[in-house]
Formats: structure tokens, sequence, C-alpha cells
């Protein structure tokens, strides 16, 4: 009896043995599956993070591509409008000499112009010249007879570059643009701060959102005008206080050869006298002769453009003073720089009675040459020193 109760608890006992084992070898092949299933987790997570990093660099990539062609396009869209108003512009004169021929009639090889067409073209001619008349202030009656003296104010900065005082403001504030190519203004509260040995860090940094390209800047009533770099003939208009991009124009026919012959890296020169805004430049289809253009500072529209006879060839710079175009020659090598053309917009000149002008005292080369029409001096650069040439002025005859 004893032998059969010993039995009995024995196999009680092995059966609950094997049945924690059954339960220990389930509990084990659970967290082996759990484990598992985590591991392929964690894999298809790294996997995902690895194609994000991958997507997001590839989306970098695209986009500066993208960026790069859009800013292509930009510079070839302004190029193609530009070409296309030059074209409009050639055409429009062509379109006026086919009309004047059509006019013309033939007898027996015998051109004879009509004396209407004659008389309507003198008539045409004359209201032309008194819509100028009216645009440009008839009364600005005075003209350059001499450069008095000169004053070397400082000797800063690169061997080009453009320095001024804004002739539109009040204010006595300098103006620093160095170099050829450069993207910051520095601003100084009057000239004699301008005139300090660490003048620099007292100045205020104007930086640009594109650099210009020359020297030909100007600034006036509180904006720069300046040729963009990198562009044809774009010029933008950027208010200094609130450093930001007003407007924008293309100047037509602008900025396939340089202005001056020895300044080759002006393709635009932009000047200020007392009527406002000019753009000076140079077209091959002139044969290299210098054109002026007047523009309306407020809206950056073209106003009307003169092709003068003064060539580019050996000039180095030239400025505008009461609607008379004074450009500026020197030896390539430099030498004296000296006014040896003059060209006056409304015809009131007779140019070629005006004598040679001499710069007094210096040998060497200006890189830009500005006329401030507020105090009726030049403000030039001349082989990395700033100079104000003072003027001599007459009434015109």
């Amino acid at each position: 009896m004893a032998v059969l109760e010993l039995r009995f608890l024995l196999v009680l006992f092995l059966t609950s043995i094997m049945g924690a084992a059954q339960y220990m070898m389930q509990d084990a092949a659970l967290m082996n599956y759990i484990d598992r299933r985590l591991l392929s987790l964690e894999n298809r997570l790294e996997k995902c993070n690895q194609d994000i990093l991958d997507y997001v660099e590839e989306f970098r990539d695209f986009s500066k591509m993208v960026l790069s062609r859009l800013a292509g396009l930009n510079n070839f869209k302004a190029e193609v409008k530009s070409e296309v108003e030059h074209l409009l512009t050639r055409i429009e004169r062509a379109q006026r000499d086919i009309d004047y021929f059509g006019s013309v009639t033939d007898s027996n090889t015998c051109i004879e112009l009509h004396e209407d067409l004659v008389k309507q073209q003198l008539f045409e001619e004359a209201e032309e010249k008194k819509k100028l008349k009216l645009m440009l202030n008839a009364s600005c009656d005075h003209m350059l007879a001499g450069i008095k003296s000169l004053k070397v104010v400082k000797k800063t900065g690169d061997k080009h570059g453009s320095w001024m005082k804004d002739p539109g403001k009040k204010h006595t504030k300098i103006y620093l643009l160095n170099g050829s190519v450069n993207n910051v203004i520095l601003e100084f509260p009057n000239i004699m701060t301008f005139t300090e040995s660490n003048h620099t860090l007292k100045a205020r940094r104007v930086t640009l959102p594109f650099p210009w390209e020359g020297t030909g800047h100007i600034i006036y009533q509180g904006f720069l005008f300046y040729h963009r770099y990198g562009s044809l003939n774009e010029i933008i208009k950027f208010n200094i206080q609130k450093r930001n991009i007003t407007d924008q124009m293309l100047l037509p026919g602008a900025g396939k050869i340089p202005a001056y012959q020895l300044s080759p890296s002006t393709k635009i020169d932009l000047a200020i006298d007392e009527q406002g805004l000019w753009a000076i430049h140079a077209e091959p289809d002139t044969g290299g002769n210098i054109v002026v253009t007047k523009i309306n500072h407020i809206t950056m529209a073209v106003e009307h453009t003169w092709d003068t006879t003064c060539s580019s060839k050996n000039a180095e710079a030239a400025f505008m003073v009461c609607n008379t175009l004074y450009v500026v020659y020197n030896l390539p090598s430099g030498g004296t720089s000296r006014v040896q053309c003059v060209y006056d917009v409304l015809d009131t000149l007779n140019t070629y009675e005006i004598p040679v002008l001499h710069f007094p005292k210096r040998q060497g080369s200006h890189s830009t040459i500005h006329y401030n029409p507020k105090e009726k001096q030049l403000f030039a650069w001349g082989d990395g020193s700033q100079i104000i040439y003072k003027l001599h002025t007459k009434q015109k005859v």
C-alpha cells in the first residue's frame, strides 16, 4: 500500500516538472520570437532613417542644381530681353529710314525731296528739341571752363574704386566703394572721419545682395545705382538705409564693350548732374563712340538717348555737367589727363571751339571721375588715391 502511494506521488511530481518545463520552453520560444521581431523592426527603422538621409541629401543636390539653373536662366532672360530691346530700337530706326525713302519721288533717276516732307521733318526736329529743353532744364546755362586745383584727400583701397557724396541729400556723409567687383559700401559720417588713419573702424558697412561691376556707380537721393556684376546691362537701384533693392532696369545697347578703353572693367558709367541721372556707355554699332542716355531716377525708365561724336579709344573716364558730356583721355601708360571731347545734348555749345582742358599737377590715371552738382566739384579715384578737383565754370555762349 505504501509502495502504491509512493508511485502515485512520484507520477504527480514528474508530471508537474514536465509541465513546468513545457511552460519554460514556450516562454523561451516567445522571448526568441519577440527578440527576432524587435530586431526586424530595428533593422527596418535603421533602413528608414538611412533612406530619409539619402532622400534629404538627394533633395539638397537637386535644389542646388535647380537654383543654379534658375540663376542661369535669369541671366539669359536679361540678356535676351536686352537683345530684343536693342533689335526693336534698330528696327524702329530702319523703319524711319524706310518711311523717309518711301516718301521720296523718283523721276528719271533724279531724286527730289518733296517740299512738304522737308517742312515736316524740320517741324518734327524743332518739336523734339522743344521737348528735350522742357525735359532738361534749359536754365542750366553754365559750362566747364577749367580745372583749377586738386586736393588728395586720402590714399586707401585698391587701384580701382569710387568715392562720393550724395548730392541729393543735405548730410555730409562720404561713401567708399573699393574695387571693381565688390558688394560692401563703407559709409562715413563726414570727410574728417574718412581721413582718419583708423577710418574703417568708424565706418558703417552696407552689404549689397549682388556685387557691382566696374566703378561707374553713383549715389543719389539715398539710393545707390550700379551695374550688377555678371549681367550684360542690368542697373540696380538700391535703398542704402533700408538695405533693399527697390527697382532695376536693362539699358539697351550697353554692356558689350567697355565705356572707356583705358578703364576696361567699367561697361556702364552712371553720372549725376543738375538734371539727375545719366548713363554713359559705348556701343559697337556706333564704331566705339560713346552713347549718353538720360534715365528717370524715380521710374528707372529711359527718357532719351544720344549717339555722341566722342570716341571711347584712349578714354579713361567721363562726367556730365549741365547737360554736357566731358570725356577724359590719357595715355595707356598713364600721363596727364585731359578733357578733349565735349558733347552738349541740347546742341547749345559750339564744342569744336572749346579748348583742351588739362587736369593740374598730376601724372597718372583715373578709374572714376564723378561730378557733384551741389558742390561743383569732381570726386575722382586715381591709382588708389581719393581726389577732389575744383572747377572753373562760365556762362554758355
